[in-house]
């Protein structure tokens, strides 16, 4: 898709996610007061370790750490650490780097505050057939489908889903589809692109949804470069595909254009639509059943002034499904859309919360927003505007109220990215138990 209405100073596009709203209807989740947020980090050269990590920060506002890191574990090297995902029984967070394609998976139910590497996985792109770089990382009954970014045959856009039994072990690759080889699938306007993103599902309707992005080629490129390079500005998704979410068959292709990132899900019984939002052109789309139950895509909002190029990155539902939270990157603000009719979107709010910010996750509860910065390593802002942090507000239905601020940089830990949550109400008695003072031996 060529996108010369953006100029170079204008555009950036980012790969985001996470938050408890929008975690697999296949897992627990946590209503209540969240006792951790894990935070899935890049490694910066000369910043630490320079590794890869996984960082343990503690929220919940009644702990004596709360609002300090209580745990980190490196990983080895840097992989592009990007999005992360637990299984079905929220026992292993599984954490991927979109350069290496590794997946790291780690134990958080033996002790949530201190989260233990239990198994890499090496083979991901030799197992799924060629699939390059896992990106969204969701739960099914049993299995964690992965959507996959690129390929190792030209390292474009073109890719599929991936599945794998929560034991680490390959079960299938399901193309995306593409002119050609359509699989089946109805084409419902100009594209088959074959590009992949996110990945959600709504179980009621036998619904799963995929995105688009683009490949290792462009998001592993100098960012300045890629923007003067006329064939890589064409090289972005313009898709999002409807599947059948028990068969994995692809059933329809839509017109999404502009790169659709993040997709989030309506949460009650009687709400059956979704929405994402587009990179290049500012906009929030609906997915949405018809009168018939046919499935169909539309433009319901723009996000800011369009032609400004705001950039959306992560957005986040609130379990009302009521608001509906979206970052914008280049101004580096967060928006809240009044989505009571999702034909009908409206901003009510807006903050800056730095001077970049990529991700957004909402509590159960809708009272807690936490924020994260970092893009892609080559697509940070530089300078003093490289701003790594995670910052979390309280939110009473009018303002945002910060209560804590990590400076990544400063705690040389790397580029804050993906967030999820942890809680001892979701491991019984693996909460430790502490004494009165009095009863302490000495």
């Amino acid at each position: 898709m060529a996108v010369s209405v953006l100029t170079a100073v204008e555009l950036v596009i980012s790969p985001a996610l996470a938050d408890e709203t929008c975690v697999s209807p296949y897992m627990p989740k946590i209503t209540g007061q969240e006792d951790f947020v894990y935070v899935w980090t890049l490694g910066a050269e000369g910043v630490g370790d320079e590794q890869d990590k996984l960082v343990t920060v503690d929220s919940n506002p009644k702990s004596k750490t709360y609002g300090k890191v209580v745990s980190t574990v490196s990983v080895g090297g840097r992989n592009e650490a990007h999005h992360a995902g637990f299984t079905d029984d929220r026992q292993y967070l599984w954490a991927s780097g979109l350069d290496t394609s590794k997946i790291f998976i780690f134990d958080v139910h033996t002790n949530p505050q201190k989260p233990v590497l239990t198994k890499t996985i090496t083979d991901f792109v030799a197992k799924s057939g060629g699939v390059v770089g896992p990106h969204s990382i969701y739960a099914l009954p049993g299995v964690m489908m992965m959507t996959g970014l690129s390929n190792n045959k030209d390292h474009g856009g073109r890719t599929g889903l991936v599945e794998y039994t929560n034991a680490g072990d390959y079960v299938a690759t399901h193309w995306t589809p593409v002119d050609g080889a359509l699989q089946g699938a109805e084409k419902t306007g100009s594209f088959a692109d074959g590009y992949g993103y996110d990945v959600r599902a709504l179980p009621r309707r036998n619904l799963m949804l995929t995105s688009s992005f683009t490949g290792w080629s462009n998001y592993m490129m100098d960012f300045g470069k890629m923007l003067k390079d006329p064939e890589a500005m064409k090289r972005f998704g313009s898709t999002v595909v409807e599947w059948n979410l028990h068969t994995k068959q692809p059933k329809k292709v839509f017109d999404v254009p502009g790169a659709p990132l993040e997709i989030r899900c309506a949460l009650e019984s009687n709400h059956n639509y979704c929405f994402t939002s587009t990179a290049l052109t500012s906009k929030i789309w609906l997915i949405y059943a018809d009168k018939k139950g046919q499935w169909q895509a539309k433009d319901v909002a723009d996000i800011g002034v369009p032609s400004q190029i705001p950039l959306p990155v992560d957005i986040s539902i609130q379990s009302d499904d009521k608001l509906l939270w979206v970052n914008t990157f280049m101004d580096g603000k967060t928006r809240a859309f009044d989505i009571s009719d999702p034909f009908k979107p409206k901003q009510v709010f807006e903050q800056k919360i730095g001077a970049q910010v990529n991700m957004v996750s909402s509590s159960w509860d809708g009272k807690r927003l936490y924020f994260t910065s970092s893009l892609l390593a080559n697509w940070d802002k530089k300078g003093v505007d490289n701003e790594q942090f995670l910052k979390a507000y309280n939110w009473d239905g009018a303002a945002l109220k910060e209560q804590f601020s990590i400076d990544f940089t400063k705690e040389k830990l790397g580029r804050a990215h993906q967030m999820l949550f942890g809680a001892y109400a979701l491991y019984g008695a693996n909460k430790p138990v502490e004494l009165p003072k009095e009863q302490i031996k000495k």
